[in-house]
């Protein structure tokens, strides 16, 4: 072991004659262990709301969706449906049509958006697990399944034979007859709610798919996009070339990041924001070292000219110094990052915190990135706050 851990070591334990440098010590280990153990939790927090805030567009999304490159629809022929069914990544996949439309039902109105959905929908989104009331579409009938948020807004009832709802689309070819009605209108019955986010919840609604085809009057091959499911472990990049492929250039495909890049962008912004100020947090943590170091070093001169006569070099005695501070921040870390991955363990599994006024244990999540990250970040800082008070030794 070097003479200056040694030395580093001894003093790390030892005390000092001074009550207020003992007391000193003693802080700036503590304020280093919460210092650590707040960035850790925070983390941790910010995971775990993450994680819950994606969930709700990750039952939404699909894995992938196939969009038009150019305008709204795009056409395909059975042969490209069947080339679809044979890549092995794709498990499930579904034409959908999807469509801005007008509602109206007794008194009320509302712009939503229209989504025609096959029988394969199901194996794609599990959407029938989201319906609150009522239930799934009917195969080959006119119904629809509407948003919690669409619900309340425009009084819907779950089977109300009397009153159907009114789905409306300006006409494609609008005739010169001005007693001619501008909008193209369907009649369909609401048999289920579901509830998902509150934006979600005011914006769709759902059919079948030959509902919305006659109502968009589109011909069978014409389809808005088409929402794919793939195998867990799949390369992105192989799978979209494949797609290219078979589709053509007519078409993009997107992933689930892709389809909610504003949402990763402002979630990602928020992550690094949130890392800033509690660093910030632990850089004022470490001027307290800075402060027990220089007063160690005023306390341990008449020990450093006994070493400077015992052959002891000023390097020697700043990399002392040095290792005692490194000593300091990496125990005092090492317990706060110990405490706070216990504290975020238990949360996960025996929570004792719940988001105010429900029952919804407050999310987070322990990763093994957050502890890397906060050990780089109080190794680094560490490091230029030991150095910087071990300049001291020279004075």
């Amino acid at each position: 072991m070097p003479v200056e851990l040694k030395i580093a070591w001894r003093y790390f334990f030892s005390k000092s004659g001074q009550t207020v440098i003992n007391r000193i010590n003693s802080i700036a280990m503590l304020v280093i262990v919460v210092a650590t153990a707040a960035l850790m939790i925070v983390l941790s927090a910010f995971a775990g709301l993450k994680d819950f805030g994606l969930s709700f567009s990750n039952v939404f999304d699909p894995d992938f969706r196939v969009l038009a490159s150019k305008g709204k629809t795009i056409t395909l022929d059975s042969s490209q449906l069947h080339g679809l069914k044979e890549v092995e990544a794709i498990e499930y996949f579904s034409p959908i049509l999807e469509e801005k439309v007008f509602l109206s039902f007794k008194d009320k109105n509302q712009v939503a958006y229209l989504k025609g959905v096959g029988q394969d929908y199901l194996y794609v989104i599990p959407a029938d697990s989201l319906v609150a009331v009522g239930e799934w579409l009917i195969p080959n009938s006119s119904v629809i399944v509407a948003g919690y948020g669409i619900g309340a807004g425009m009084d819907l009832g779950v089977y109300d034979y009397g009153s159907l709802l009114n789905i409306s689309i300006p006409r494609k070819n609008p005739n010169s007859n001005l007693r001619q009605n501008p909008f193209y209108t369907q009649q369909a019955m609401t048999i289920g709610l579901y509830q998902i986010s509150e934006d979600i919840d005011k914006k769709y609604i759902f059919s079948n798919l030959d509902f919305a085809r006659d109502l968009l009057q589109y011909p069978k091959n014409v389809f808005s996009c088409i929402e794919i499911k793939t195998s867990k472990k799949v390369n992105a990049q192989d799978l979209k070339m494949k797609i290219q492929e078979i589709l053509g250039d007519s078409v993009e495909i997107k992933d689930r990041v892709q389809l909610n890049t504003a949402l990763y962008k402002m979630l990602n912004t928020e992550h690094l924001a949130i890392y800033l100020i509690f660093t910030l947090v632990l850089i004022i943590a470490l001027f307290n070292v800075v402060g027990a170091l220089v007063m160690m070093i005023l306390d341990k001169k008449p020990q450093m000219n006994i070493l400077r006569t015992m052959g002891i070099s000023q390097q020697n005695l700043r990399q002392t110094f040095f290792l005692l501070g490194m000593m300091i921040i990496l125990i005092g870390g090492g317990i706060g990052m110990i405490l706070s991955s216990i504290t975020i363990l238990i949360q996960q599994w025996m929570p004792f915190i719940y988001v105010p006024g429900t029952s919804l244990p407050y999310p987070v999540k322990w990763e093994l990135e957050n502890m890397i990250i906060v050990l780089i970040t109080l190794f680094v800082l560490g490091s230029v706050a030991s150095a910087w008070a071990s300049r001291g030794v020279n004075r």
